[in-house]
């Protein structure tokens, strides 16, 4: 049998839909942020980086390298083991110990990312708890719908950030059994936010736990970087908080904080923390020295929100079809597969800019964007750079015309 043949089928499908992925051979620049080295043209330049999601440029912060460094040349390289086998490292129950003071936690537990943190927590609590109902927004992130997928518990999903359908979902369920309300706090994709206090006003009359995903708000909203929920002092009403480290931390791995008994319960029984090996010292150091530095770094945060509302205004300005946040993500949105990769190769052929398309199955197909993402260390230069190469690359595609409708539609 030629097996060859369904998987060249498979991807020849993708090729035609448009929504081929190609990776980009990239080189950061430690002190050039968010510079780097394009290898992927012959030979390599340099480009400017409006995708990352090293949101405040962690990755080159000098205290987080140095600790790095430090951790290797006093621990070496890796963990030597699971968490159970030798690999409980010093460094990562510091770690731990910050995650859960930065939540106002009693327990952290660090895993290898942030997409097992979800897979395996939800997945442990789904098993644990006696029929449990997982309640799970539309538009979670697929780690999440994996964790109630591999549960087997009974699942319901309801309406994007729709209090009503939540809440008759609840009452459907009745207040005796268990429970557990699955959402963000930032949306990665359309940049807005989940409305939290309201949904832990549910979950406490309707007797459900709350799980909280953070990811993209850890370390750039609150007093000391917590998050939305820190934000908006709700932390404390929200059982499990999930956050990563590889995104405004600028280092690697994902994590839960909740109560020491969840904590205890989800290290004892979750396959995807039992059976993987820990991180290494290195990268727990750095994530440590990470947090510990933006839990004071509120000039940091500050800069950040001002670059991100300039761009936004001169997007605007420009009559460039962003979707409006209330966040630091900004979906600047083309609405077809083919366009979208078309204005991706062109800012990055044309004008050295580096944006990722962004297609189905990441977002639902009709509402295919450039998702953008500036940095404190995007300067005013930059912006500047960027709204006049997407001014061209809109109309040398002719974007507007070919997509009105849609476009219309998704905004």
């Amino acid at each position: 049998m030629n097996y060859d043949r369904y998987f060249n089928r498979a991807l020849e499908a993708l090729h035609e839909e448009g929504r081929y992925r190609i990776f980009t051979d990239l080189a950061r620049q430690v002190g050039r942020f968010p510079k780097a080295l394009d290898y992927s043209h012959n030979p390599p330049r340099e480009i400017t980086v409006w995708c990352s999601n090293d949101y405040l440029g962690m990755g080159q912060n000098q205290h987080v390298t140095t600790a790095m460094k430090h951790a290797i040349e006093t621990l070496g390289a890796g963990a030597g083991g699971t968490r159970n086998i030798s690999g409980t490292h010093h460094l990562i129950i510091e770690l731990e110990t910050e995650l859960a003071d930065l939540h106002n936690k009693e327990g952290a537990l660090v895993f290898t990312s942030g997409y097992v943190s979800n897979e395996a927590t939800i997945s442990t609590l789904g098993r644990v708890l006696p029929d449990c109902l997982i309640l799970s927004d539309e538009l979670n992130h697929a780690s999440m719908i994996a964790g109630v997928k591999n549960s087997g518990a009974t699942k319901r999903i309801w309406r994007h950030n729709d209090l009503e359908h939540l809440e008759q979902l609840l009452k459907e369920a009745g207040e005796l059994r268990p429970k557990l309300i699955a959402f963000e706090s930032v949306y990665s994709m359309d940049g807005d936010i989940a409305p939290i206090k309201e949904i832990c006003d549910l979950a406490e009359r309707y007797n459900a736990l709350t799980y909280l995903d953070e990811v993209h708000a850890v370390g750039m909203y609150g007093k000391r970087g917590g998050g939305i929920a820190d934000q908006l002092e709700l932390m404390e009403r929200v059982d499990i908080i999930e956050g990563t480290l590889a995104k405004a931390f600028g280092i690697m791995g994902g994590y839960v904080t909740a109560s020491s008994t969840i904590i205890d319960t989800i290290r004892s029984y979750a396959p995807g923390f039992i059976f993987t090996t820990s991180l290494p010292p290195a990268i727990a150091a750095g994530a440590t020295a990470s947090i510990r530095h933006l839990k004071t770094a509120n000039d940091l945060r500050e800069k950040h929100q001002e670059q991100v509302a300039k761009l936004k205004a001169k997007l605007t300005e420009a009559k460039l079809p962003i979707l409006p946040t209330e966040t630091h993500i900004v979906p600047l949105m083309v609405c077809d597969p083919v366009l979208c990769k078309a204005a991706s190769d062109r800012l990055m052929e044309k004008h050295g800019i580096y944006i990722q398309p962004i297609n189905y199955p990441t977002v639902t197909r009709g509402t295919e964007r450039l998702r953008i993402t500036p940095s404190p260390l995007h300067d005013d230069a930059m912006i500047d750079e960027l709204v006049n190469a997407v001014t061209e690359v809109w109309e040398a595609l002719d974007i507007a015309s070919l997509t009105k409708g849609r476009l219309a539609e998704a905004i």
